[in-house]
C-alpha cells in the first residue's frame, strides 16, 4: 500500500491575550506518528499562516485524511463577543472546494457541540473528547476497511441519523513531543509553552464545561513523559516557562509533590505557572511547587462572596481564598484571581460584599468577566432554562450569557476602582502593553506587571 497523507489542522487563530500552542494537535501528531508509520504526517497552524497558504498546503500535500481541530466557539465574553464558528464553516467549505479527502471534525468546541457542529459542517467523521485513541481506531479501520461503528467518542452517519458513541475509557498513559517549526513562533510571541500533567475534573461548578470535553474521572498522566519533555524542551530547546494547562491543577496533590521533586530532581530550573482552586493548598506544599518553578497562579475564585459561591457550586469559601492568597505573597508566587460577575445567584448585595472582601487581599490582580456563558450539558443550562433566557430549541451555538437580573453593570467599574485593588475588565486594553514587554523579549505569564 502506498504511503497515507494525514493533515492535523488547527483553526483557532484567536490571540488575546496571546496565541496558544495548539496543544491538542501535538498530542494527536506524537501518539499517531509513533503507530502509524507508514502515514505522512503533517500540521498547519492557522496562527502561523493564511487561507490562502492553507489551500497551497492543501493542493501541494493532498491529504487522504484531513483532521481539522475546532479550539474555541467564541471568546465567552460578553462585552467583546468575539464569535468564530462562521470562519470554521468558511475553512471547511475551502477544504471540500480544494480537494478530496475525508473531513474528521475534533477538538473542545466540537465536544460541546457535536452533532450540531456535525450537522452543520456535514465533515465524513467527528470525534468529541479526547482524541488520540479514537482518532487511531477509526484511521486503521478507514484504511483497512474495517467496522468503525463501535468505536468511542465518533460521530458518524449512518441510516441517515447521525451517531453519537458513547465514551467510557479514557487514555492513562498520552504521548506528546512539541512541533518543531512552531515552537520558535509561539515562545516569541507568547513566551510559554504548554502542558498537561492530568485530564478530567472532578467538581461540578454550574457553568463548565470540563466535564464535557475531558470527563470528570481525573487522570494523572505519566510522570517520566511529563519530564522528558520539560527536559527536552528545557535542555535542547532553552524554553524557561511552561503553563499547565490542567482544568486545576492542584485535585492531586500526591501526584503533583511527586512531579515537582521530579522536576527539581532533574536539573530543570523552568519557570511555571498553572489554573489552580484556592482550596486544599498549605504552605510546605507551596513552598516545594516554588522550589520546583512555580511563579504564577490563576486561581478560579469567581466570587468573593460566599452565598455566590454557593449558587457557583464552588468547593471552596472566602475565608479560603483569603487564606491561599496570604499564602502566596508570604512564599513569594505571583497570583491573580478570576471572576464573575453578575453570574447565576449573583445580587447587588453579594456584589458589595465581594468588592469588599477583596480588599483583604493584597499584591494581585483581578479578572472580572461579566455574566456565565451557558452551553449545553451544564446545570446552568437548566437553571436559565427555567428563568427563560431561551427556548429549548436555541440551539446555543451563538453565545447566550446569564446576567443576573437587577445588578447596576454600569457602576461596576467605579465600585472595583474603590477598592484600591487593581481590577482588570475585559474591555481595558491589556494587549499592547503585554506586546510590547514581549518584544523586550519578556517570557512567561506577565499579568503581574499589572499590579498597583
Amino acid at each position: 500500500m502506498s504511503e497515507r497523507r494525514l493533515l492535523l489542522v488547527s483553526l483557532n487563530h484567536f490571540t488575546v491575550p496571546y496565541p496558544v500552542y495548539p496543544l491538542g494537535i501535538s498530542y494527536l501528531s506524537c501518539y499517531l506518528r509513533k503507530r502509524l508509520v507508514d502515514f505522512d504526517i503533517r500540521v498547519f497552524d492557522f496562527n502561523l499562516s493564511s487561507i490562502e497558504s492553507f489551500i497551497d498546503s492543501l493542493n501541494e500535500f493532498k491529504p487522504d485524511y484531513t483532521c481539522v481541530s475546532l479550539r474555541n466557539i467564541d471568546d465567552v465574553d460578553s462585552i467583546n463577543r468575539n464569535y468564530f464558528i462562521h470562519e470554521y464553516l468558511k475553512i471547511i467549505e475551502v477544504i471540500k472546494q480544494t480537494i478530496n479527502t475525508r473531513i474528521i471534525i475534533g477538538g473542545a468546541a466540537f465536544s460541546i457541540f457535536p452533532k450540531l457542529l456535525f450537522e452543520l459542517m456535514e465533515p465524513d467523521f467527528g470525534i468529541f473528547g479526547e482524541g488520540e485513541e479514537s482518532l487511531y481506531k477509526l484511521l486503521m479501520t478507514l484504511d483497512n476497511g474495517s467496522d468503525y461503528s463501535r468505536i468511542q467518542g465518533l460521530v458518524y452517519k449512518g441510516d441517515k441519523e447521525i451517531h453519537l458513541n458513547p465514551r467510557n475509557s479514557f487514555l492513562e498513559d498520552p504521548d506528546l513531543s512539541f512541533e518543531k517549526e512552531l515552537i520558535d513562533f509561539y515562545w516569541e510571541k507568547s513566551g510559554m509553552m504548554n502542558i498537561q500533567t492530568k485530564r478530567g475534573c472532578p467538581h461540578h461548578c454550574i457553568y463548565c464545561t470540563y466535564p464535557l470535553i475531558e470527563g470528570s474521572r481525573v487522570r494523572t498522566l505519566n510522570i517520566g513523559k511529563i519530564i522528558e519533555t520539560l527536559s527536552d524542551l528545557y535542555f535542547n530547546k532553552k524554553i524557561s516557562y511552561v503553563f499547565f494547562t490542567d482544568s486545576v491543577f492542584n485535585i492531586h496533590n500526591r501526584f503533583n509533590k511527586e512531579l515537582a521533586e521530579q522536576i527539581i530532581k532533574a536539573g530543570i530550573k523552568m519557570n511555571w505557572g498553572a489554573y489552580f482552586s484556592p482550596h486544599d493548598l498549605d504552605e510546605e506544599t507551596l513552598r516545594l511547587y516554588a522550589a520546583a518553578g512555580l511563579t504564577h497562579i490563576e486561581f478560579g475564585t469567581e466570587s468573593l462572596s460566599d452565598s455566590t459561591l454557593q449558587s457557583y457550586r464552588k468547593h471552596f469559601t472566602v475565608s479560603d481564598v483569603v487564606e491561599v492568597s496570604a499564602l502566596c505573597n508570604k512564599v513569594g508566587i505571583y497570583f491573580s484571581h478570576f471572576m464573575i460577575l453578575g453570574g447565576y445567584g449573583e445580587t447587588e448585595k453579594s456584589i458589595d460584599e465581594g468588592f469588599e472582601n477583596s480588599k483583604q487581599i493584597e499584591n494581585t490582580v483581578f479578572f472580572p468577566y461579566i455574566g456565565m456563558r451557558v452551553y449545553p450539558g451544564t446545570k446552568l443550562y437548566d437553571l436559565a432554562l427555567e428563568e427563560g433566557y431561551y427556548s429549548k430549541d436555541d440551539p446555543l451555538l451563538e453565545p447566550v450569557y446569564y446576567l443576573a437580573p437587577d445588578i447596576n453593570y454600569l457602576t461596576l467599574k467605579e465600585r472595583a476602582d474603590k477598592t484600591g485593588r487593581r481590577w482588570v475588565f475585559p474591555d481595558e486594553d491589556v494587549v499592547t502593553a503585554m506586546n510590547r514587554m514581549r518584544q523586550r523579549h519578556r517570557k512567561g505569564s506577565l499579568w503581574h506587571h499589572l499590579k498597583k
